[in-house]
């Protein structure tokens, strides 16, 4: 990075000589090193699929989830600094609980985008605060439509049909754009999102990690919930196996 060490990066308030805030860019280097975070949307379902990084053994499994109910209707999906990120959770879903006691309904995706955008970007102006160190996506399912969101630490913030955020976020949009979404069911949704998460997973650098995933459509009632277990290790169970099987067509072609 340019200009680095000419105190243009000890301010989240001030822009370099080349318009760039430096404390943003480093919290999205903080995004960039946890777990790859993808979220698609089908023609009747969002499905979020999560790469939590195992880096100790003595974990205890299902602990620490980055993926969280905002209100029954909104889920969110989470990459970056945990602690950050919580702080998020509790602040999305304090806005969910005032609309919802204001209007007696739950809040439109939409509406909670804007207000924790601009809760984000808020972080973003002033020396006294620094941004989250994280991103977000989030999803519901409302008037027979599904919708994805996601918000990066500058509170910058855009709709999706399936976004990736993470460490493998590159690799991952490249597997998802070849996929046609908008023809794809919840179970094509789920198998794909497994698969896409095996593939994209660094064996070398990360041994080890955990597959979360949860899901929001026609078939949940417009609920968010995790996807429940046997068919998460269906969709595991043939993404090692695609996996296997590119493997081995690679070695016939040596």
């Amino acid at each position: 990075m340019s200009s680095i060490g000419t105190g243009y990066d000890l301010s989240a308030s001030q822009f370099s000589p080349d318009g760039r805030v430096f404390q943003v860019e480093y919290a999205q280097k903080a995004v960039e090193n946890s777990g790859t975070v993808i979220g698609l949307k089908g023609k009747d379902a969002v499905v979020f699929a999560v790469e939590k990084l195992i880096t100790s053994k003595l974990y205890e499994p299902h602990t620490n989830k980055r993926m969280f109910n905002i209100d029954k209707h909104i889920g969110m999906a989470i990459s970056g600094l945990i602690s950050d990120a919580r702080q998020i959770v509790e602040t999305s879903r304090l806005e969910a609980a005032n609309y919802r006691a204001q209007y007696g309904i739950g809040i439109p995706l939409k509406y909670l985008n804007d207000r924790i955008s601009m809760y984000m970007h808020a972080y973003t102006l002033y020396s006294s605060v620094r941004p989250y160190g994280c991103s977000i996506i989030l999803s519901s399912y409302e008037d027979n439509t599904p919708e994805i969101y996601m918000i990066d630490p500058s509170g910058v913030s855009y709709g999706y049909s399936g976004c990736a955020i993470g460490k493998a976020k590159q690799s991952a949009k490249t597997e998802i754009e070849k996929l046609r979404l908008s023809t794809m069911d919840h179970n094509e949704l789920v198998k794909e999102a497994a698969r896409i998460i095996y593939l994209i997973h660094d064996e070398l650098k990360d041994k080890q990690f955990e597959l979360e995933m949860s899901w929001v459509g026609r078939h949940t009632n417009g609920i968010h919930e995790p996807v429940p277990m046997e068919i998460k290790h269906e969709a595991e169970s043939k993404a090692n196996q695609a996996l296997a099987d590119e493997s081995d067509s690679d070695t016939e072609e040596m």
